[in-house]
This record gives C-alpha cells, structure tokens and sequence, in this order.
C-alpha cells in the first residue's frame, strides 16, 4: 500500500477528519475535509510534474492530507491550526513509513502553508498555492461573506 493510502487508513487520522466534519458541519465558508485535502493533493502533484519539481507523490499527498487537521485543536483550543497540524503530524506519519527526513520536510511545509516560505522549499510553496488554488470562489454560495480579500479570491480558473 501506498505510504499516502496508509495516512488516509490511520485510526488516528479516520478520527480527526470525523471530528473536523462534526465542527465544520455548520460551517457555511469553505470546509477542510477530505475533498479539500485531495483536490490540494492533486493540484500539487499536477504543478510539480508541470515545473518538472520531480517532487515524490507520497510527500506531496502526505502534506496535502495532513495540512489542515489541526483545525481541530483550532476550533476547541485556540491553538493556530499549522502549528497543530505539524504535531498531529509528527504522530501520524512515523506509522505510516516516512522518514525522519521526510518528516521535516512534510512538517516545514504544513507549517509555512499559511504564508509562503518562497525560495526555502518547492514543497511549501506548492502546498501555499495548492491550498489556495483550490477554492472555488467563483461558485461559493458563501463568496459575499467571505473574509478573504477579493483580489485572492478564484474568480475564474487560474494556476
């Protein structure tokens, strides 16, 4: 199995995405669920291979998958979600056969995917403006009442 499928298997991974559902549940703005971490994961994967990033699959859906769990901790604690999502993290992908290497990368990435750490790691910038790229503002019901600024808003199909 792949080390990504064995992230999206995890007991501990299932519980989070079940609880990030339960409190995003009412939530009328963009959600951090499961589609959202896929369609992060694939607009990864589609740039890295049109760059020629030559970035490995397991780590570009590694950090997709994991970058936004920590809304949890967000929700019910306080605590900023990147840095949240960085220790759920570091719990999570020993389990599934990353190395200690690839941990760190995958941890710099998740942590910068708020604010673009340009020119320190292709993955990071990959998973800023996959996180990004991803919304479709352009069909959000909520878009009148969203606090993002209008000229960041996906208004047309763009990467």
């Amino acid at each position: 199995m792949d080390r990504y499928n064995q992230i999206l298997t995890h007991p501990g991974y299932i519980e989070r995405v079940k609880k990030l559902r339960q409190l995003e549940k009412d939530r009328m703005f963009c959600r951090h669920d499961i589609t959202h971490f896929l369609d992060v994961a694939r607009i990864m994967y589609i740039i890295s291979l049109e760059n020629g990033n030559n970035i490995d699959k397991d780590i570009i859906y590694a950090s997709a998958l994991l970058h936004d769990t920590g809304r949890v901790e967000q929700y019910n604690e306080s605590i900023p979600h990147h840095i949240a999502s960085v220790s759920f993290a570091r719990s999570v992908l020993p389990d599934c056969g990353y190395s200690q290497e690839e941990i760190e990368e995958i941890c710099f990435a998740i942590y910068n995917h708020r604010n673009n750490a340009e020119g320190e790691s292709k993955l990071s910038e990959l998973l800023f403006s996959a996180d990004k790229l991803s919304r479709l503002c352009f069909d959000c019901s909520a878009e009148k009442d969203c606090y993002w600024d209008d000229t960041l808003k996906n208004n047309y199909i763009r990467y």
